[in-house]
């Protein structure tokens, strides 16, 4: 990575920061992040979609729990089969989602948040004082029953105090439930008000190149009206200087002036990613999500746009999440690889360390599928297939997590597991 790429933003103080984006202060931030260098943090993401309604709605987890982090310049990789919740993700950060639960942090300030979490918290604790509050009263009954009545002032005694410490008790738990109900209702609360107060101006530096050239290019626009769609909406009106942006950016991306008053149908496919790319960067960007923007393309015009992005990425110095299938575009363009599988991050490693060392089986399952250029070595080459209920055995109370091997490699394993890999790891 380049010296530029490691170096850390220049030292702001909040009250300077909020200003220069008009960012409320009411809204939660978390200036560490920006102080570490870290332009991106996704902590705990979930997003589901409701399918139906009442006892037949349907819930679907495409995104189950994700945590990474994006830094200055960094090219962060995300890969992985059709309906892992690569493009879900994509969307999720830039807001194209409202998000179940977790939290967005961008230059440290908190643009996107879910509150399932917090309901849930207050659902579950009632439900659980609730049962404990239960057990507590047929617990008393019982001692009381077991009491001998003819012990007179005995009896009469102990069963006041065995009132009086199941009184305390439940009063207790009547006073957590209430404690985390009001703790929770008030992070719901903190939430709501960070998505409605979000600063645009530091939204409008996130922008996405998506999937589709034809589909994400409106066929009733010209050139020119796409690119410049954005500049409009943000009340950039002087249709001079709004044309000369949109020029400057044709010629970036390698189209010419002439191109800004056509349609995207009289455009082959990369010049209409290209057009895509256009659009995102005259916003002046500095995070660029990419979902998969060379899957539609011919392998000859996948090298131009990829040799483009790196142009851009250097040029602008911007941090980029790259969403793809093809891992050898992967390791040749990104820093650091997420492999994502039903929704979950499986592993995380830099893209040599992945490489040269993949522990997940299903990591290993993505490599073996790459074909090799020699018709020899491609002969030769072992597909592995990977089947869950096979190779993991989660059953048994020891639940998996995303653990460290070493520096910077985190692979998503149980603690049997975890010492199978460092085992592997070390010989």
């Amino acid at each position: 990575m380049s010296e530029k790429k490691n170096q850390a933003p220049d030292n702001i103080t909040a009250v300077a920061f909020n200003s220069q984006y008009k960012i409320d202060s009411k809204v939660k931030q978390k200036p560490e992040l920006r102080e570490k260098g870290i332009i991106l943090s996704v902590r705990h993401l979930k997003q589901f979609f409701f399918m139906g309604k009442g006892i037949n709605r349907q819930k679907l987890k495409a995104v189950s729990d994700i945590s990474f982090d994006i830094r200055e310049g960094e090219c962060l990789g995300i890969v992985g089969e059709s309906g892992c919740g690569k493009t879900t993700t994509g969307r999720s950060i830039i807001r194209l989602y409202d998000i179940t639960s977790g939290s967005v942090y961008y230059k440290g300030v908190r643009i996107s948040a879910g509150a399932r979490w917090n309901k849930k918290e207050i659902k579950w604790t009632k439900i659980r004082g609730e049962q404990e509050i239960k057990e507590i009263k047929e617990k008393l009954e019982k001692d009381i029953a077991a009491l001998d009545k003819s012990k007179g002032e005995y009896y009469k005694t102990k069963s006041e105090e065995l009132k009086k410490n199941a009184d305390k008790a439940v009063a207790d738990i009547e006073a957590r439930i209430a404690s985390t109900k009001e703790v929770q209702q008030q992070k719901i609360k903190q939430i709501k008000y960070d998505n409605e107060h979000v600063s645009r101006k530091l939204l409008n530096e996130i922008q996405m190149i998506f999937q589709d050239p034809v589909d994400s290019l409106d066929p009733r626009m010209t050139v020119e009206d796409i690119i410049q769609e954005g500049l409009r909406i943000q009340g950039f009106r002087d249709k001079k200087e709004n044309h000369k942006k949109v020029v400057e950016m044709l010629n970036k991306v390698g189209l010419v002036e002439e191109h800004a008053s056509r349609y995207p149908h009289e455009f082959s496919g990369g010049q209409r990613q290209r057009i895509g790319i256009a659009r995102a960067i005259i916003m002046n960007p500095r995070l660029l999500i990419c979902d998969e923007p060379i899957s539609a393309l011919d392998v000859s015009i996948r090298a131009q746009v990829i040799n483009l992005l790196n142009e851009l990425q250097e040029e602008m110095n911007l941090s980029i999440i790259f969403i793809a299938h093809d891992l050898s575009v992967v390791k040749y363009f990104c820093d650091t690889i997420v492999v994502m599988y039903f929704g979950k991050v499986v592993e995380k490693a830099s893209s040599t360390e992945l490489f040269a060392h993949p522990m997940h089986p299903y990591t290993k399952a993505l490599l073996s599928a790459i074909p090799k250029p020699n018709p020899k070595s491609e002969k030769k080459r072992q597909r592995i297939l990977y089947n869950p209920s096979e190779v993991h055995d989660y059953e048994h109370g020891d639940k998996p997590e995303l653990r460290e091997l070493r520096e910077g490699h985190f692979v998503y394993c149980n603690k049997a597991e975890y010492e199978r890999y460092m085992e592997e790891l070390k010989a």
